[in-house]
């Protein structure tokens, strides 16, 4: 498929009709399984993008996150949320600076500046976002097809693993900040029919609202991953399943690039032979549980997300005074005017 001429299409009229887009887009790209090489017939076209803000954005009263559309399956992130979101190496929102040069459909000199820039967001973060995220959604998919046959003292420990990436991501951001402390954990639970759940001990005054809100919204994202364990979804087949497994082993492998080599690998060539055999059933028992070779393929790259995560040379955390620069440089354009 031509995907150029797609996004040329009447049905993509809002990339250059919307105020927001048009000549303020910096990037736009393949997302989803486009993107990672593991497509088949009846995969959807995303695309993801990143737009500058406007003028009125950084001067103004004007705020902006992004733009989405939905009968397309297009997001384009504003460059601000976007650096923030690198900044947490966030998984769905890398991808874009780790694509190949084909799959492009929009970059100006700024976008390629900012693909330049890739390392400044590179961080041990990573093994969170990247490998936390794939630990705990594979988890709860294991779950999902053998909660059943699963001991109740099994079940506890799969919850634990499986929300504990959540909890230590949470903790990181808020469990000591200016304003005091926030900290989440599982404990022996004393609400009727919780073996286990989730505590919090809170001690914080003078938080602005919108912080606190933040707070709130993670902390509920934390709860619903935690509610979701263990419960089946009848209304999930095979295939749903199977591209789930997929993308989580994918999770792994970008990770460990990121780790090891520094780089954002966003299309799988050299791995589309295992991903695809996943996605096609081909680790999925008769009844419907996953094969003990699959067991050993996550074993594998859970220990080398160990490994790679021990003998990283990237920094705990970025460089903010080389990520502020950047952005003040770029934003700066924005102001004058100099960005087309």
């Amino acid at each position: 498929m031509n995907f150029v001429d797609l996004m040329n299409s009447s049905k993509y009229d809002f990339l250059r009709t919307h105020p927001r887009l048009g000549n303020k887009i910096i990037l736009l790209g393949l997302g989803g399984s486009h993107a990672y090489g593991t497509n088949i017939t009846t995969s959807d076209i995303d695309f993801r993008g990143i737009t500058l803000n406007s003028t009125s954005d950084l001067l103004g009263l004007t705020s902006f996150e992004q733009y989405e559309d939905n009968n397309t399956d297009t997001v384009i992130y504003s460059f601000n949320k976007m650096i923030r979101l690198l900044l947490e190496c966030n998984p769905n929102t890398c991808e874009i600076l780790g694509l190949e040069e084909n799959q492009y459909l929009i970059k100006t000199s700024l976008g390629q500046e900012l693909i330049n820039h890739t390392s400044l967001f590179l961080t041990k973060r990573a093994a969170k976002s990247f490998g936390g995220y794939a630990s705990a959604q594979l988890r709860r998919l294991q779950n999902a097809v053998a909660r059943d046959s699963m001991p109740p003292s099994n079940r506890e420990q799969h919850i634990f693993n499986s929300v504990k990436n959540a909890l230590d991501d949470f903790n990181r951001r808020y469990d000591n900040f200016v304003q005091g402390s926030i900290h989440l954990y599982i404990d022996n639970g004393v609400t009727e029919g919780f073996t286990k759940e989730i505590f919090v001990d809170a001690n914080y005054t003078h938080v602005p609202l919108r912080e606190y809100e933040k707070m709130f919204s993670t902390m509920n994202a934390v709860i619903r991953e935690y509610d979701k364990i263990g419960k089946r979804n009848k209304k999930k087949d095979d295939n749903h399943l199977n591209k789930h497994a997929m993308h989580l082993i994918r999770l792994f492998m970008m990770a460990i690039d990121i780790l090891d080599n520094g780089i954002i690998k966003t299309y799988r060539g050299n791995d589309l032979e295992l991903l695809l055999k996943i996605r096609n059933g081909g680790f999925q028992n008769e009844d419907h549980t996953f094969s003990t070779e699959f067991c050993d393929i996550l074993a594998h790259y859970e220990k080398e997300l160990e490994r790679a995560t021990k003998e990283t040379s990237l920094p705990d955390k970025p460089n903010m005074e080389q990520v502020e620069a950047f952005v003040e440089y770029v934003n700066r354009k924005v102001i004058d005017g100099d960005y087309s």
